[in-house]
């Protein structure tokens, strides 16, 4: 029945037609008939309906010759009608069947699943075929086909032009990324075509899409960008752009050398316009040119920042908020670290990141408040706790640098009402930063929140009482304590937030902590030089410098302090006179801010003396700095010292000589480098504690208090009386072998 079925189903209209007068008791007969032959023979089942299949067609034929027989009528009419029904054979049927069973395959879903046969990998060999054949067509670009495409696009750039070079420009992405499966129509192979498909890719390309776009050069003075999706030919050549500046951007994230990357960023930077208008491409180029703005070489950080502020001035809406959030993030992540040679950058990252702010100062209040507040969270909680984990979350580099990048910021943008309410809790987050632990060790920190004081309060004429936190320094500091330790080196305050013990105890300590203190007394000064209540102001100054002076006994320090304080009481007189003559009320606050303003013209006598000293100073660091250098070019000789044996020797002859003089006194002289005890060593050790993470307590303090106290050399008793001959043969001694100084990294 199943079989009959089957038939019926693949009988085109006419032949369901013929097939439909055979009688009921004849398909209920078959049915039985084919019942009891399934029951008897279950396993030739498939054999008998091939065979089925094969007799339709003779089956068909029967049923037709019934026909002639039964209906002479129709037979005729089929045959002047449809020959085709009537002639037909049995290969025809089959063929039918054949692509019946196609389409069952094709469009009916399977009882089971199959499982991945052969197929598959037939296909994906025959995809790999393709593949290769594909490498096998793409071409290899030659310095004679780019010479071509030059002078090709001089002419006349056409869009299939354009698309030829961007092809083999993402060729060229392709070689230094080291994709080799990127399937590219062309191929680059030597180094020499990669470069001059670049550097021609960089001197042309923008000239010949803007040509080809036809887009009207700019106007002198005009700011507003041409953008190129203007153009009714951007729609047609867009996805060629599209793949150009995805290139470029690609490229700068592969590229190592400086200048060549300096090159790329030039022309990504002539391409802004085209990125505008390519949203993903355009975030894709700022985050790599926010790598260069914080990690790259001095020209490559210039570059990226102006490429940032070009697309940021411009879009202002849509990428300066996350734009300044990543550039904080890499400022923090890469202000870490602080030393001479990166000290340069990370200014440069402060002046740049103020200028992005400067930008919207909506937005710029935003960022503000929420990293401000952070920092002083960061403070409460070790203010509140008191250990060491959160002392340290302060007393850190890029907790400084943070609180100077939002001094720089402020100052930058002012005036401005938006963002002048985060005046005052910057200001309570710096001191609360220098009173957290007020100890001599952490005296350069102490330095670096003044300094930040002092730029705030001289760019938004607010007072902020910075000159306390320096003259405590004057009042809690022994400067007529000798030195413990001798140092050739002199500290750089610039670049050290903590002092170890022993530099407690060096000369070049307190050296430099008067140097700084001049340096700061006199730059905070000059921030209110033209104030016209500077007398008062500097009455408790002059007062501490006078008896700083009755009490200090080094001539040195005497000197400067003496100067700084004869500058500040000229001022103040120069001051006082000048004010004598005005004819207005302390309560007349235009008045006072016209005043103030003309005497500023005019000029005081330590503004004079400051823009001196300035020039000055800035020569004496630089000389400094290139001193350090040759002092580490010179080959100083070095003593060589006598082996032990010997000196044992010379130690039994003359003993009862120098009974008090004990080895360790021999050692203080001259510190052998091998021995773990010395104190060199000890002092490179405590070297270390700059960076290491320690208590911070008073105790320490007192410690190195105790440190200095301390003799550095205990004195020997008086020797016995000798002989002159002995004395002579004693002086003489063995000649000193001097030899070229080797000085390891520790030393």
């Amino acid at each position: 029945h199943n079989n009959k079925q089957n038939t019926k189903d693949d009988l085109s209209v006419d032949e369901f037609m013929l097939s439909g007068f055979d009688s009921h008791e004849e398909d209920a007969c078959e049915d039985e008939e084919s019942t009891q032959q399934k029951g008897k023979m279950k396993k030739p089942a498939p054999q008998k309906t091939s065979d089925k299949k094969q007799g339709k067609a003779s089956e068909h034929k029967d049923q037709l010759s019934a026909l002639k027989s039964n209906d002479p009528d129709f037979y005729e009419f089929l045959q002047q009608n449809d020959q085709k029904l009537l002639n037909f054979d049995d290969s025809d049927s089959l063929e039918d069947e054949d692509e019946d069973e196609e389409e069952r395959m094709y469009h009916r879903l399977p009882s089971q699943l199959e499982v991945g046969s052969d197929d598959e990998e037939e296909e994906e060999e025959e995809s790999e075929k393709k593949d290769a054949k594909k490498s096998k067509e793409a071409t290899k670009v030659t310095e004679a086909m780019i010479e071509n495409w030059r002078a090709g696009l001089t002419k006349e750039p056409t869009a299939k032009l354009i698309r030829d070079i961007t092809q083999a420009f993402k060729a060229a992405v392709a070689t230094t990324k080291g994709d080799s499966e990127e399937l590219c129509r062309y191929t680059i192979s030597d180094s020499a075509v990669f470069n001059s498909l670049v550097l021609f890719c960089i001197k042309d390309m923008h000239a010949a899409l803007s040509k080809m776009l036809k887009l009207k050069a700019p106007e002198q003075g005009q700011k507003k960008l041409i953008l190129p999706s203007s153009s009714p030919r951007w729609q047609k050549n867009q996805i060629d752009i599209k793949m150009y500046v995805a290139g470029v951007v690609q490229l700068l994230s592969s590229l190592t050398q400086a200048t060549v990357i300096a090159a790329v960023l030039r022309h990504a930077n002539q391409m802004v316009p085209y990125y505008l208008c390519l949203p993903k491409q355009c975030r894709h180029l700022l985050k790599s040119l926010i790598k260069h703005w914080s990690t790259g070489e001095e020209t490559v950080r210039v570059l990226a920042f102006l490429a940032l502020n070009k697309i940021c001035r411009h879009k202002q809406e849509i990428y300066l908020n996350s734009v300044l959030k990543q550039m904080y993030i890499a400022y923090v992540k890469n202000c870490k670290f602080t030393s001479p040679n990166t000290l340069p950058m990370i200014n440069f990252m402060q002046r740049t990141l103020a200028e992005m702010y400067s930008l919207d100062t909506q937005v710029s209040y935003q960022h503000a408040f929420i990293y401000i507040r952070q920092l002083a969270i960061h403070l409460r909680n070790a203010i509140n706790l008191k250990k060491k984990e959160t002392y340290q979350s302060v007393y850190n580099w890029q907790y400084v640098h943070c609180l100077y990048l939002w001094c720089r910021v402020l100052s930058t943008i002012y005036p401005s009402e938006v963002l002048e309410p985060l005046l005052y809790p910057l200001c309570q987050v710096i001191i609360g930063c220098i009173k957290l632990v007020p100890i001599s060790r952490y005296y350069p920190l102490r330095l670096h929140c003044v300094r930040a004081i002092t730029l705030l309060s001289a760019n938004t004429k607010t007072y902020v009482p910075a000159l306390p936190f320096l003259l405590e320094i004057l009042q809690r500091e022994d400067f007529n304590k000798k030195p413990g330790r001798m140092s050739i080196k002199p500290i750089n305050f610039a670049v050290i937030l903590k002092l170890s013990k022993t530099n407690l105890q060096e000369k070049a300590y307190k050296d430099g902590l008067v140097e700084q203190l001049y340096d700061l007394i006199l730059e905070y000064f000059h921030t209110q030089a033209c104030s016209i209540g500077f007398p008062e102001l500097a009455l408790p100054t002059i007062v501490q410098l006078k008896a700083f002076l009755k009490e200090c006994k080094v001539a040195n320090y005497c000197k400067q302090m003496r100067q700084l304080l004869e500058k500040i009481q000229e001022n103040c007189s120069y001051i006082t006179g000048r004010r004598q003559k005005a004819a207005f009320g302390v309560a007349d606050v235009t008045a006072v801010a016209a005043w103030e303003k003309q005497v500023a013209v005019e000029g005081t006598p330590l503004t004079k003396y400051y823009s001196q000293w300035k020039k000055l100073r800035e020569k004496e660091i630089q000389l400094e700095i290139s001193g350090k250098e040759r002092m580490e070019d010179l080959n100083l000789p070095e003593i060589k010292r006598k082996k032990a044996e010997e000196k044992k020797v010379n130690k039994k002859e003359f003993k009862g000589l120098f009974e008090s003089d004990s080895d360790d006194d021999d050692d203080d002289l001259f510190k052998s480098k091998g021995k773990g005890g010395s104190d060199e060593d000890e002092g490179l050790e405590d070297l270390s504690d700059l960076s290491d993470e320690e208590d911070v307590d008073d105790s320490e303090e007192d410690d190195s208090d105790g440190d200095q106290k301390k003799p550095s050399s205990s004195k020997g008793k008086t020797p016995k009386k000798m002989l002159s001959t002995e004395l002579k043969v004693v002086a003489e001694g063995d000649e000193d072998m001097v030899e070229d100084l080797e000085l390891s990294d520790q030393d």
